[in-house]
């Protein structure tokens, strides 16, 4: 049976609020396209780290997972790490307008983009949201005892690219616009609406029975 968590659990909430703190940067702090793609681009960072800690403790009661593990984990790091590495330039050379060095020194260019745009603490907002999914749904939840690797491995990228997909779409338009207050606005609302039902989605996904027969408890939404 398919469980559908309420519509407004604990981690949906923290993941809109958390989502709304790019409107500060906005309204307070004159963000322009680049800082909004760049604190989107590091989701994309921390949505891997903590599917690297989801594939770690996944069905831990199975032996061949933990095998498993051994060679998915690491070609996980290494594939969503050049996916990641390529969004990031397309970020940096297309929107960074070479403020931050060469577009192809990421590594090198995250830390003075994050201080010299003030992106700290709505970076710090968003892992927390991340985390606070991870403690609710996938360990109190209970989603880690039948999620299978392979579903793990392809996660990230349904959420990120349909996500960001929009979000290059319009951050394209904002700089043809000139970077109006209200259309930025409107593009932290639109990435907060497809982020919420991509969340609430993936809920969905993973309270689903790993295999058919298999007796699953209902994760617990708090």
């Amino acid at each position: 049976m398919e469980i559908h968590p309420r519509r407004w659990d604990i981690s949906t909430a923290v993941l809109v609020a958390a989502n709304a703190t790019p409107l500060f940067g906005v309204l307070f702090l004159q963000w322009q396209v680049f800082p909004l793609l760049l604190l989107y681009w590091l989701e994309n960072v921390i949505v891997g780290l903590f599917n690297v800690l989801r594939m770690l403790i996944a069905d831990p009661d199975d032996p061949a997972a933990w095998i498993g593990k051994l060679f998915m984990i690491p070609f996980f790091c290494v594939h969503y790490g050049m996916f990641t590495f390529v969004h990031g330039v397309f970020v940096f050379a297309l929107f960074g307008k070479s403020q931050f060095g060469a577009p192809f020194d990421v590594l090198a260019n995250i830390l003075p983009a994050i201080q010299r745009t003030g992106l700290g603490f709505a970076a710090l907002s968003i892992a927390s949201s991340h985390a606070v999914s991870f403690a609710v749904n996938y360990v109190h939840g209970g989603e880690y005892r039948h999620v299978p690797l392979s579903q793990l491995m392809s996660q990230p990228y349904t959420r990120v690219i349909v996500l960001h997909l929009t979000i290059l779409l319009g951050g394209f338009l904002m700089m043809a616009l000139g970077s109006p207050v209200y259309g930025l606005m409107l593009l932290v609302g639109i990435k907060t609406g497809v982020d919420v039902a991509a969340h609430r989605a993936e809920r969905r996904k993973l309270a689903e029975p790993a295999l058919p027969g298999k007796t699953v408890q209902p994760a617990r939404v708090a």
